[in-house]
């Protein structure tokens, strides 16, 4: 279950990183850190589901 929480909190700093990076403003950074959130929560999950499915008898 952490997994995708994990991918949540990376995703949204490494957002907020390349906004920054690219002299957004703080609109910018908070749109690119919700974006990248989404992205790598969605990927995690499904590393997570396949995971959990592989493990079971």
């Amino acid at each position: 279950m952490i997994i995708p929480v994990l991918g949540i909190l990376i995703g949204a700093i490494f957002g907020a990183f390349m906004a920054k990076r690219k002299g957004g403003n703080t609109l910018d950074i908070l749109q690119w850190a919700a974006v990248w959130a989404l992205i790598l929560g969605a990927i995690s999950l499904f590393i997570m589901i396949g995971i959990d499915r592989s493990y079971r008898p």
